[in-house]
């Protein structure tokens, strides 16, 4: 089929499937049955060529960062902002921002790619740069042992045409990018200091590989997370200190950020303006469900996400205050949730409701912690509206930690029809 009519196929998929509210991949499905080559025949060949951002964490937060700094130093940027990171979800980000023509008007594509699927698309689509932002234990039904994740990273990073930056705070990376290196590829890296990786109680909560790292990577840092506090970091870069807010608390952020910053600078922007990066970060807003605050009729609902057992930890970690009103929701998107058992809750005293298929598993674990637990209510739509009445009776927001599935469901029951947090 002709370009223009499987453009024209597309976008009114786009348009159908938005009307239910959310995002959906089936657009981009489509397109790619019409036309395979489509991501390289869009983006193959803008003049600053393609990054992917892949790792365990933090992808689309990254991602969405090195976007941002890249706009407000005048660079036009492609990126997958709804977080559609397998091949068909990319697909329809090019649906939703080509013309009927299939052209996309950017000098730069800033990807986030699932690791599983990274090879799959980096067949489609030569990267020029890979970010990597981690490697933590993560989901046991899709990934076995982290080992498999760095096998997956590595084979993506020895696929970059120009270089890799990875996060050196990792020490998996240190050693995938040691190994890389010997390979004959550019890697470059930001760093953390001693006082930013302690300013976490389990720091970046790197997967035990256990494998013969060294300590450190050849040449200097490209950017270097100096301190960080709550949501505000300072990041050294070209010997210039940087004051940084964050969207959300926590040392994962400001990793992200570290990591956008020196992507920036590498890529598309290398005569950074600290003042239009401290500007820029402090406009960002957190990407749909990672610290994402949303209203529910009058109620305030902070969304807190517990993809995995690092996620959780790290976001946990974050809290400095026990909080008022707590909902857990969980679901079958979370298959095996026996990895709650090795979180620790902090600041988390108790738990007002519980929600979804996995909520009687959360009910026995907070027993077995000896964590107060009010309600379950497994239906989500009836719980949204249970905690909105507390919410409103005690005047304060809700905390909700939430998996990824159950996150997309309370947006779209409280009227967030589009990803980017517009209702």
């Amino acid at each position: 089929m002709g370009k223009v009519p499987s453009f024209v196929i597309a976008k009114l998929l786009r348009f159908l499937t938005r009307l239910r509210g959310g995002g959906s991949a089936f657009p981009g499905l489509v397109l790619m049955k019409f036309r395979p080559q489509v991501l390289r025949e869009t983006l193959g060949s803008l003049r600053l060529g393609t990054v992917f951002v892949s790792g365990s964490n933090g992808k689309s937060t990254t991602t969405t960062m090195i976007a941002a700094l890249l706009r407000a130093h005048g660079v036009a940027v492609f990126s997958n902002r709804a977080g559609g990171n397998l091949p068909q979800g990319l697909a329809s980000a090019v649906v939703g921002d080509a013309g009927l023509g299939g052209r996309v008007s950017a000098d730069i594509a800033v990807l986030e790619v699932d690791e599983a699927y990274a090879g799959m698309i980096a067949d489609a689509l030569a990267p020029d740069w890979v970010v990597l932002t981690n490697i933590q234990v993560d989901q046991l039904n899709r990934f076995g042992e982290p080992e498999n994740v760095y096998r997956m990273l590595r084979d993506l990073a020895a696929r970059a045409t120009t270089g890799v930056l990875v996060n050196a705070g990792d020490p998996n990376l240190v050693a995938l990018g040691a190994e890389i290196a010997a390979r004959g590829s550019r890697v470059e890296f930001v760093d953390l200091s001693p006082d930013a990786l302690a300013s976490a109680r389990h720091g970046v909560v790197a997967a035990p590989l256990h494998s013969e790292a060294p300590e450190s990577l050849k040449g200097s840092a490209v950017a270097v997370l100096s301190t960080t506090s709550g949501a505000r970091a300072t990041v050294q870069v070209g010997g210039e200190d940087i004051a940084l807010d964050l969207p959300a608390p926590g040392l994962h952020y400001a990793v992200d950020a570290t990591l956008a910053v020196g992507c920036a600078s590498l890529v598309g922007a290398r005569d950074l303006d600290s003042q239009i990066v401290a500007r820029s970060m402090g406009q960002s807003v957190p990407v749909f469900g990672r610290g994402e605050t949303i209203s529910f009729k009058g109620a305030e609902i902070a969304l807190t996400m517990m993809k995995n057992l690092p996620s959780l930890q790290a976001n946990l970690d974050a809290m400095t205050e026990a909080p008022e009103l707590v909902w857990v929701a969980v679901d079958e998107g979370t298959p095996d949730p026996s990895w709650i058992y090795d979180v620790e809750l902090g600041v988390v005293d108790h738990v007002d409701v519980l929600t979804g298929t996995k909520a009687w598993q959360w009910a026995l674990f907070l027993e077995y912690r000896g964590i107060p637990c009010g309600r379950v209510i497994e239906d989500t739509s009836q719980a949204l509206a249970a905690v909105r009445r507390l919410a409103l009776e005690k005047g304060v927001a809700v905390t909700a930690i939430v998996n990824y599935e159950q996150m997309m469901l309370i947006r779209r029951l409280a009227g967030y029809k589009e990803l980017e947090g517009v209702r």
